[in-house]
């Protein structure tokens, strides 16, 4: 069973480093990815970097992964984040649905806001972490995680630059 989001899928796909080929062709289908925006109650944001071996490598995005056959984003999201960062986490609110074109994937990113979990966070992919707020200091930000930032900067009524920009990001 599909859930509802608070935003229709946008028409239009954001394009990352759109000078390069695109494995697979044009006619790719989308890869459903469930992604978590984890926010503590002093408003700041967890950001993961990429673990090495994995596209876009050190680029810090918001934890997530693929949903896989069978499961809802909220199911494939708690799957992840336990797999991948080690804590189970309560509700996941669906927010905003982006589709992103990389070079190695067609990928329909599922955000959903987390504001409760248990455990610690353990790191299981090797990847680094940061609580982070507006602007953030992480970087190179992952194509795909830019306009999160500027969602939240909307919903804060914050002005100003998100992220620190770097020249056009290199697929590993």
């Amino acid at each position: 069973m599909s859930e509802p989001v608070s935003e229709p899928v946008s028409e239009t796909v954001r394009v990352a480093d759109g000078h390069r080929p695109r494995e697979g062709g044009a006619d790719r289908k989308p890869v459903e990815v469930a992604v978590g925006v984890l926010l503590r109650s002093d408003g700041q944001f967890l950001l993961t970097s990429r673990p090495v071996g994995k596209a876009y490598a050190g680029y810090w995005e918001f934890p997530g992964g693929k949903i896989e056959a069978g499961e809802t984003v909220q199911q494939a999201l708690r799957r992840e984040l336990q797999e991948e960062i080690g804590i189970t986490i309560d509700e996941a609110l669906p927010w905003k649905v982006e589709c992103v074109d990389y070079p190695h994937a067609l990928v329909r990113l599922n955000f959903c806001k987390v504001h409760a979990w248990h455990g610690e966070l353990q790191m299981r992919e090797g990847q680094s972490f940061a609580w982070e707020s507006l602007p953030v200091l992480s970087q190179p930000v992952l194509p795909g995680t830019v306009p999160v930032l500027g969602w939240l900067a909307q919903e804060r009524g914050f002005a100003g630059a998100t992220h620190a920009f770097t020249a056009s990001p290199l697929a590993g």
